[in-house]
């Protein structure tokens, strides 16, 4: 079955092309179309055994014409991998908020459509782009069946003591105010690649997954389900990531707001664009920059801000992972992934640094590689790896089973 997976955010449609059954997962193609109605947009495309594509200065007006321009690239004779779209046989969408309704992946119907609709004042960011790219392959291929797989879903197992906020009742039960937790796609994936590199069944195991990036989550997963998860009601909680402030005592907010004269729309702007280790360093968001610091060394202009942005941020990981070992009474494997956690070995060494007291020993990290990592020293009762995510894979794999499923019920 080939199935295209595609992930739609406010200007940009990212894409990829599987080839999925008798045991086969082949990536066919895979790109991006970025600057989607702006003023320069672009494609990048990429195909097993053919050199790249990119192509700028492109009329992508919206969301419709951006994956009109991918199934175009997807059947071009020189660097296409179909020789029609009649050939795509299903279509997965990350959906990033499914709300209390969706607890799993689902087929996308009428009812569904309206779901997304509703969940709206959730996700006002990311599920109306979500739904413009349902809608656009709607009207472009009207009988490819759909599939929404939800970064929410997974966390939905979690109980009322841990995703209801100690705030008046009213507020959940009225307007669903409560923790959702997010990345559940990766969560989900990189335990069950634990589980299978451990060669134990995921029912019986305690994970700490650590998903690492720009965004930023840790969840708790006790046989199989998600039991809490760092991130809320909005992907702002938790730990401090790229741009966002994570978690900060909530008195803050007000007081910001009257300090610098700021409306509900600024102040939301400061602590999701404006804070987080950008924020706290005032000299990037990015990682890397402050990894070549330390390597340089104290000789190095930036290295004591940089040592301290990452202290910080190990600091809080650490929180984490025993704050989660204590929540599921145990733990058997810790798992980073994400852009952060896949590459960047300090920070996995300096969030296991004094944690032996649960099992963790001489962990000496690096760089994944696209392969799984044993991060933890033979002797280490509780084993950290590092594990790259594949959400896209993931969805392909919920699309490919849904559809088959649905298939086989005609």
């Amino acid at each position: 079955m080939k199935v295209l997976v595609l992930n739609c955010g406010s200007s940009s449609v990212k894409y990829k092309l599987f080839g999925l059954g008798n045991g086969a997962e082949q990536v066919l193609a895979s790109g991006i179309v970025e600057e989607v109605g702006l003023g320069s947009p672009s494609l990048t495309h990429r195909c097993p055994g053919r050199e790249k594509v990119a192509r700028a200065g492109l009329e992508v007006r919206n969301h419709t014409d951006a994956i009109e321009l991918v199934l175009g690239m997807l059947v071009d004779p020189v660097v296409g991998a179909l020789a029609s779209v009649q050939e795509l046989q299903a279509v997965g969408h990350r959906v990033v908020h499914g709300g209390e309704r969706f607890a799993s992946s689902v087929l996308i119907d009428h009812e569904v459509m309206e779901a997304l609709h509703e969940n709206i004042p959730l996700a006002p960011l990311h599920n109306p782009p979500n739904i413009q790219g349902i809608e656009a392959v709607d009207a472009l291929l009207p009988n490819v069946p759909q599939v929404g797989v939800f970064d929410t879903a997974f966390h939905q197992t979690m109980e009322p003591p841990a995703f209801l906020y100690a705030i008046p009742m009213r507020f959940y039960r009225d307007h669903a105010v409560r923790r959702y937790g997010f990345h559940g796609t990766s969560h989900k994936y990189v335990a069950q690649k634990a589980a299978e590199h451990l060669g134990r069944d995921l029912q019986e195991l305690k994970i700490v997954t650590c998903h690492l990036g720009n965004g930023a989550s840790i969840t708790a997963v006790r046989n199989g389900l998600s039991v809490m998860t760092s991130m809320g009601y909005t992907p702002l909680a938790g730990l401090p990531m790229g741009t966002r402030c994570g978690d900060i005592d909530p008195a803050i907010v007000p007081f910001l707001m009257e300090l610098d004269d700021l409306d509900v729309t600024g102040v939301n702007r400061l602590l999701n664009t404006e804070s987080g280790v950008l924020g706290l360093s005032e000299l990037s968001s990015d990682m890397r920059v402050f990894e070549e610091a330390i390597a340089h060394g104290p000789t190095h202009p930036s290295y004591e801000r940089s040592r301290m942005v990452l202290q910080h941020y190990t600091w809080r990981v650490k929180g984490y992972i025993g704050e989660y070992a204590a929540l599921m009474g145990g733990l058997d494997c810790v798992v980073f992934t994400g852009g952060i956690g896949e590459n960047f070995a300090l920070v996995c060494d300096w969030s296991c640094e004094g944690l032996e007291f649960l099992g963790i020993e001489e962990v000496h990290a690096r760089r994944a590689g696209g392969k799984t990592v044993e991060a933890s020293g033979p002797n280490s009762r509780v084993k950290v790896l590092i594990i790259p995510t594949d959400e896209e894979l993931a969805i392909a794999r919920d699309t490919y089973q849904i559809v088959v499923a649905a298939e086989r019920q005609v």
